[in-house]
């Protein structure tokens, strides 16, 4: 008998970086690491799923910034010349390692490994990762939903629904540009939820969005069911809560599997290892020492600096291993939840999609062999999506919810912060003139429409919340705060030339050829 219904939702996103101003740009290498560790990794663990017909959805949210640089043929282009650069270092290292029979197996693993990705890419998905997951989704594996066009964290936009309603329509048109079809669900950026959020999805069609767990137990009326059942809000759409025992189960520092000491080291890589002189060809434009892919330790024992080589046989045994762990857990978990409330129960299980590959190596194979597990004939729990639970659950809840994020204490702190409060007035002094520009309108003026297209672009790109979180972080600071000035700086000047009817075509063109994202943006969603 059915006790849950698991819904394992990845959030896809990663700020849009494009630089074609430098041969080779770190910034870029985002990209490039989360194409090679995580995208493709599972695409491929998907695609195996649906050819076997095996039973079992997972969902995915593409943010539409990470779905420009898919589309972008200079990243495509950058992207195989890098993949065909880390085969040159893999090769070199297999020659290298030839007397170290503890690390020459890995040399040989990575070798194969980035052969198998580039292949996927050139041969097999003729660059093109959106079709590929397309066809996933197509094929009953995946449901694919959206996320806010830049990533803005809503919250904090003081012009509410105006702002909400920019970032989530481009976002919404975005992706039916793309994949053919109107998204049903969406992942709020940084999971921000503020009230009145839900009437502007309703307006696009969207059938439910995720909050953190505190969302739906703080709400009004306080939910008896808490997150083991669907809220509908006012509007009629619904919110899923995050689980937070199985998060826990995965994020956690103390309780995580991807701490077992069997596991790949993410920290140690080859590219800060080797000589400079040996991996400098191989770094970022100046020389840059970051990660190239090339990791040949295990975790070992987190409470020590010594480190044993990685043996990728023994950590797929234990993703298996932890794989079974979690789908008993989560039977366990939805079997004591349903006894209490009287149906089975939702568990909904959200994860940034870059921890399945990139800082959990072997995340990918895990998630394969939950499906599997939660298939078998034995299992308690079924791996749906959000909305199959929903229709196959009688009891929702409703009320009015509250508001929340899922980052550091749950509100809006992360983004709202000394390091970072400086960019608001800013931000939202460009919000509300974009939205007197664009009430004003177009007058049937071609370079008067491209420029207000182009400057609702630059205002979105300078929204992104990637740029505060950074600034929070400390990590590259001076690129987000540099980002954030180039994007509201590209914005004042096209606001002025609209103003003053000075707008210069040549102008316009070159911001058009730099940021070339989102080619179908309505300016109207500004209004």
């Amino acid at each position: 008998m059915t006790q849950g219904y698991l819904c394992i939702l990845l959030h896809a996103h990663l700020p849009y970086v494009r630089h074609p101003e430098y041969e080779d740009s770190l910034e870029e290498r985002w990209l490039f690491e989360a194409l090679t560790e995580t995208y493709l990794p599972l695409l491929a663990m998907l695609e195996e799923r649906a050819q076997r017909g095996a039973p079992g959805r997972i969902t995915v949210s593409l943010s539409p910034t990470l779905l420009a640089m898919f589309e972008d043929p200079l990243l495509r282009k950058r992207y195989a010349f890098h993949m065909g650069r880390l085969i040159e270092l893999a090769e070199r290292e297999v020659v290298r390692t030839r007397h170290e029979p503890r690390f020459q197996p890995l040399a040989i693993h990575y070798r194969e490994r980035f052969r198998a990705r580039l292949h996927q890419f050139e041969e097999r998905y003729r660059r093109d990762l959106t079709s590929a997951f397309r066809a996933v989704s197509d094929a009953g594996s995946v449901r694919l939903i959206t996320c806010g066009a830049t990533h803005g964290f809503l919250p904090l936009m003081s012009l509410g629904a105006p702002s909400w309603r920019a970032q989530i329509g481009a976002a919404v048109g975005e992706f039916e540009r793309q994949l053919g079809r109107r998204p049903e669900g969406i992942w709020l950026p940084e999971c921000g939820y503020a009230p009145g959020v839900e009437s502007v999805l309703a307006e696009f069609g969207i059938r439910f969005f995720v909050v953190d767990t505190h969302g739906i137990l703080h709400a009004c009326p306080r939910p008896l069911p808490g997150t083991y059942a669907p809220f509908r809000t006012e509007s009629g759409v619904f919110a899923l809560g995050r689980d937070a025992d199985s998060s826990r189960q995965v994020w956690s520092a103390t309780e995580g599997y991807p701490g077992d000491a069997f596991y790949r080291e993410y920290y140690r890589d080859q590219g800060f290892d080797l000589p400079i002189e040996e991996v400098r060809g191989f770094l970022p434009s100046g020389g840059t020492r970051t990660h190239l892919g090339l990791k040949y330790y295990r975790i070992t024992d987190r409470r020590s600096t010594h480190r044993e080589p990685y043996e990728p046989e023994i950590a797929r045994d234990r993703a298996r291993e932890h794989a079974a762990h979690f789908v008993r857990g989560r039977a366990s978990q939805a079997r004591e939840a349903s006894e209490r409330i009287g149906q089975p129960s939702l568990l909904l299980a959200p994860y940034d999609a870059e921890l399945m590959g990139h800082w959990w190596y072997e995340g990918p194979e895990w998630l394969g062999y939950v499906l599997d597990e939660a298939a078998e004939p034995t299992s308690e729990i079924l791996a749906v999506d959000p909305l199959e639970a929903i229709g196959a659950l009688p009891q929702t809840t409703a009320g009015r919810l509250h508001p929340s994020s899922w980052g550091e204490g749950g509100y809006s702190a992360v983004w709202l912060d000394p390091s970072n409060d400086w960019i608001y007035r800013h931000l939202n002094h460009a919000a509300e003139t974009m939205q007197a520009l664009a009430s004003a309108g177009d007058r049937g003026d071609s370079l008067v429409r491209r420029a207000l297209r182009q400057a609702g672009r630059e205002l979105l790109l300078a929204q992104a919340s990637d740029w505060a979180f950074i600034m929070r972080t400390g990590t590259l600071v001076p690129y987000a705060v540099r980002r954030t000035e180039l994007h509201l700086s590209r914005f004042g000047r096209l606001a002025d030339a609209l103003k003053t009817n000075r707008i210069n075509p040549v102008e316009v063109a070159e911001l058009e050829e730099l940021d070339p994202i989102f080619p179908s943006l309505d300016p109207g969603l500004f209004a």
